[in-house]
Parts: structure tokens; sequence; C-alpha cells
């Protein structure tokens, strides 16, 4: 008779959580009516329901639960979130990584490794790794082979307690090694580097700076970090002069210093949406005959070298 009630109870679970999936609503006292139950014997099996859930979304990665409707009067499914990357999703990550070049080949594959390995289910692991392994054999690692992940982790745990740092840098146009003392507001990316973004308050410092203003921040790369410390002093900005990091990244598109200028340009290319997307504060002012009048404004002086990369798509007509 045991045996008997523990088939009768199995049975009937399986055929509430099909009920559920199907997309009924389950009303406790006419289950218990149907299967000859208490009402309390429908609750403990909608109990195993919930438990069963609760231990299946570590395999699905999708959160489901049972929730009480006081509409409908009953029990129902209900996909509270996907904590689980889709497979479409992870290749697209996969191939943004790879095309980004902004790693050595060591730390690209293990990034790879891990992420196909935590959000994709085993059965498919194989197929995504098959559908990046070309690329990932061929990767290019960028020509300065450093390793910085622990280093921008630690700038950003810098920026978050707005805490002063000291940095050596390599600087770009003589290959001298610098000292800087900042405060950090940023990290971005931009075309295979990573960049600090950071205010100097050394006014020697500043005086061979082509912008001597407070609103802009200095540009550093990354990888070009020697030597980093993070002090235990901390800075603060005023709310009112706060660094938008969305707005100024909507600005900086080439990571050139300089200060912010509107332009205004005639475009003449094939796709005017490639212009718009490589500009975010860019917008059509006008057009005629497939050609375009462009406002922008940006940062840094990297705007003109862009427009000259060009050719005769672009004309310059005003640079404010």
């Amino acid at each position: 008779m045991q045996e008997e009630n523990k088939g009768d109870k199995i049975r009937r679970v399986l055929q509430l959580y099909a009920k559920l999936s199907d997309g009924y609503v389950i009303n406790k006292a006419e289950e218990a009516a149907y299967y000859g139950v208490t009402e309390r014997s429908i609750t403990r099996d909608i109990d195993d329901i919930r438990n069963f859930l609760d231990e299946d979304s570590e395999r699905t990665g999708i959160v489901n639960n049972v929730v009480y409707d006081r509409m409908a009067k009953g029990y129902r499914l209900e996909t509270l979130y996907k904590i689980r990357l889709q497979n479409s999703e992870v290749l697209a990550l996969c191939k943004i990584l790879l095309d980004s070049r902004a790693f050595t080949k060591n730390e690209m594959v293990s990034m790879l490794d891990k992420l196909i390995t935590c959000c994709v289910p085993k059965v498919n692991q194989k197929r995504v790794k098959e559908l990046i392994q070309n690329e990932e054999f061929h990767y290019v690692e960028p020509k300065h082979g450093n390793e910085f992940i622990d280093l921008m982790w630690d700038l950003g745990q810098a920026i978050n307690e707005s805490r002063y740092i000291e940095i050596d840098y390599l600087r770009t146009k003589d290959k001298a090694i610098v000292h800087r003392r900042l405060q950090p507001v940023a990290i971005m990316f931009s075309e295979y580097y990573f960049y600090l973004t950071a205010f100097i308050e050394d006014e020697e410092v500043r005086k061979g700076f082509d912008v001597i203003n407070d609103s802009f921040p200095t540009i550093y790369r990354i990888d070009r970090i020697k030597n980093m410390s993070v002090l235990d002093e901390r800075f603060h900005i005023p709310y009112s002069s706060r660094f938008e990091e969305g707005e100024f990244r909507k600005r900086i598109q080439f990571m050139y210093g300089g200060k912010i200028q509107k332009v205004r340009f005639r475009y003449k290319g094939p796709d005017i949406d490639s212009i718009l997307d490589r500009l975010p504060t860019a917008h059509v002012l006008d057009e005629e005959n497939g050609e375009y009048i462009v406002a922008a404004e940006v940062f840094g002086t990297g705007i003109n070298m862009w427009i000259r990369s060009q050719g005769d798509y672009i004309e310059m007509i005003e640079e404010v």
C-alpha cells in the first residue's frame, strides 16, 4: 500500500507539473477533489515542484517558480529570469572578444574557454568551440604583449573609491617614462586598447598640455602603465562638476587629447549609417542628392585625422 501511495504521489506531481508547463492554472481544491487527497497534499506537491525548479535552474540557466495568482485563484508557472546566456549570445561575445584583439593570446584563450564552459550547456560546448576555433588558432595578439587585466581591476577599484593613484607611464611621443599623480575617473575601450581617463592636479605638468582646463581629463593607454600604486588619499569632485563617463564616451572616439569641439562636414559616401554609428553625437542637418551635411560634437584632435582618412567621402565645412 505504501508503494502504491508513493507511486500515486509521483504520478500526481508529474501531472501537476505537466499542467503548469502547458500554461494551465492549478486550483488546489479542484485538484484535491480530482485526486481524492487533501488540499494539504496538493500544497506539498506544489512545494516539491518548486524545489525541483530551484535545483533544475543550475542545469537550464532558467529560473522558474510556481506563484499564486489571486486573479485566477490558482497556481501558475512563471519564468522569473534566465541566468545563462544562450548559445548564440555566447558565440556573439566570443566573436567580439576575438575581433577586439585587446589581450594576449594566453589571456584570450583563457577567457574564451571560461566563457564557453560557464555559460554554454555541456552538450553544446563542442559546437560553439568549433565555430571559433579557426579564429582562435590564428589570433594575433597586440604588439605590446602586456598582460594588464589585474592592473585594470585595481584601477577600477581606485575609480570606485575615488583614490589618488601614481603611475609610471611610457609616453608615446618620445618613449620617455614619466611619473604622474592622478585622479582616475573612468576606464574605456577603443580600437584594440583600453584607456584610463584621469585628471592631473599638478599645474607644472599641465603647462605643456594643449588644453589646461579641469573639465577635460587626460588619457592613458593602460598597457603603457609600467608601475601603479593606489594611494590612501581620496579626492572629491563636486556633484556639479562630476565626470559624466557616458556623455564623454559619446564624444571621444579616437582617444586623442584636446578639447570639446563642434564640427560640420559634407558626407558623400555610400553608407551614412556607418558615420552616425562611428560618431554617436552626429546628426544629419541636410540631405540632397545622396550627400549629407552632418554635425557632431567630439573630443580631441583625432577627428581631424579620421576625416582625412575618409578621402573624398568627407569634406570638412566648419570646425569650432
